[in-house]
């Protein structure tokens, strides 16, 4: 797929994977919407950004995407490529989380309904457009589950699924349906209430080899993209799914001694 003069919305695209991504592909010549849920992050994005069009939007909000979407198909009724990238990732104690029922499903509201109903809501546009794309962007963590995140790690694993049945029925549209499944990133996403040992030493990868190589994929067509340590984790979770995942879970006595202490 080209990836130039094309209209480009993402979701959560003020910081982190998503601005990052916004700031290549506005390099490479596409018109750029960038959505987010902080008027001052977006002002930020646009000041760093000059070009893009950023407009406030909240994913776990069905009546914010609807208007997102009137806005666009009357503004940008070319666009082409949706990228989903809003997410939120917390650790969670499930022993001490409380009773809050509403909170403690926030993750599930932002990375996979928001994510679903963005899809169904702009599919129309894309359909309408000769070359359309869906991006979903994933995580490593969708293969084997982190699970001092588990809420996280669930929704991951359900777009996962998602974006799998999703491009079996757009198969024969004019929409190709990607994955971009990152692994341990540099971006703000890892930094509110996580400690560095959660990581268990893993080095994180640079975000803007991240994008770049994203990208590279998809004008290859690659429709399941997997970087780093992300191949490796969907390799482990077929040959040796047990080992990986107790590896991973080795964070979880350090998060129970947190609260002891």
């Amino acid at each position: 797929m080209e990836i130039c003069d094309n209209t480009i919305l993402i979701t959560g695209g003020t910081s982190g994977i998503g601005f990052e991504l916004a700031a290549q592909l506005l390099a490479r010549g596409n018109k750029l919407i960038v959505t987010g849920r902080s008027q001052s992050n977006l002002d930020a994005a646009s000041a760093a950004l000059p070009g893009i069009h950023a407009v406030k939007s909240d994913v776990s909000d069905p009546g914010s995407i609807a208007d997102l979407y009137q806005h666009v198909a009357e503004e940008f009724p070319r666009m082409k490529m949706l990228i989903n990238n809003a997410g939120v990732m917390r650790k969670i104690n499930l022993q001490t989380a409380g009773s809050d029922l509403q909170d403690i499903t926030r993750e599930i509201e932002i990375n996979l309904s928001g994510s679903i109903r963005m899809v169904m809501q702009f599919l129309p546009l894309l359909k309408k457009q000769n070359k359309g794309a869906i991006v979903n962007v994933s995580s490593g963590l969708a293969f084997v589950p982190f699970a001092i995140s588990p809420v996280y790690s669930a929704t991951k694993a359900a777009l996962h699924s998602f974006t799998q049945s999703l491009r079996i029925q757009l198969k024969n549209t004019n929409v190709s349906v990607f994955e971009l499944a990152p692994p341990f990133t540099e971006t703000p996403l890892f930094k509110d209430g996580f400690q560095t040992a959660d990581f268990l030493g893993v080095k994180a990868m640079d975000v803007h080899t991240l994008a770049r190589y994203a990208i590279e994929q998809i004008e290859k067509d690659c429709l399941e993209i997997r970087p780093g340590l992300s191949n490796r984790l969907k390799l482990m979770s077929r040959v040796a799914p047990d080992i990986i995942f107790k590896q991973l879970s080795k964070s979880v006595e350090n998060m129970h001694a947190e609260k002891r202490d």
